[in-house]
């Protein structure tokens, strides 16, 4: 008796849409800019990175008090 294996690959949401924005502007359905194109990449690093800086703001403000 073989076992197999079922192997289930899952993309997050936010992937499948960077991916059908890149496909949409390689097809000339969309003309958008390539910054909001490969947006759902980057973005939500831009995100975390914008929130550290304000914690990290906020921080030395209440430090200095």
């Amino acid at each position: 008796m073989s076992a197999s294996k079922q192997v289930s690959v899952q993309f997050p949401a936010i992937t499948l849409l960077g991916v059908a924005f890149v496909v949409l502007k390689l097809c000339h359905v969309i003309n958008w800019s390539w910054w909001w194109v490969t947006a759902p990449f980057w973005g939500g690093i831009a995100v975390l990175l914008v929130l550290l800086v304000l914690a990290g703001i906020l921080a030395a403000i209440l430090k200095s008090r």
